[in-house]
């Protein structure tokens, strides 16, 4: 299958930059109202096999598996002075690449496989944080743009070198 190269794609493609500008922007509620109600946000925990990549999730693991309910309960919490993994705030950069966009049966629906790079930078005592992944989402058409209806996020270490997950992928 083909990935699109059309409006469409552009289109998809507009509103990964501008997700990832809300996020570096940490306007987070409006980051917030690009979610589907029904939405699943995962991150599986990976595995390292010798020699192959097939079978290198762990199934029943995550590093988070969220839905909106959770994810408003995060940015919520980023609203109080309780948001200590944030304090000092991380200065981020999402920098998203190498998007295939996908029909799906519904014809509201694209199935969207991208890469993001997240730079990540807290205060002057640590090095910055580097983390590298393919995200895999569920792009639903609505009546004021996309909706994100489905996030599946595989970094590319089986063990995570940065401080804590308070960031979104």
């Amino acid at each position: 299958m083909i990935p699109y190269t059309n409006d469409t794609h552009q289109e998809v493609h507009q509103f990964l930059v501008w997700e990832a500008e809300l996020l570096d922007s940490r306007r987070y509620q409006d980051w917030l109202d690009l979610f589907a109600e029904d939405v699943v946000y995962r991150m599986p925990v990976r595995i390292t096999k010798a020699h192959t990549l097939e079978g290198s999730i762990l199934d029943g693991m995550d590093h988070f598996y969220e839905d909106i309910y959770s994810l408003r309960k995060r940015v919520q919490r980023f609203e109080t002075e309780h948001a200590w993994t944030e304090d000092p705030p991380s200065r981020t950069r999402h920098f998203v690449s190498n998007v295939r966009v996908y029909p799906r049966e519904s014809d509201r629906e694209y199935t969207v496989k991208s890469y993001v790079l997240l730079f990540r930078s807290r205060g002057d005592t640590r090095d910055p944080d580097f983390l590298s992944a393919e995200r895999t989402d569920v792009l639903r058409r609505s009546d004021g743009g996309f909706k994100i209806a489905r996030r599946e996020i595989l970094v590319d270490e089986s063990v995570l070198k940065t401080q804590n997950l308070a960031v979104f992928l």
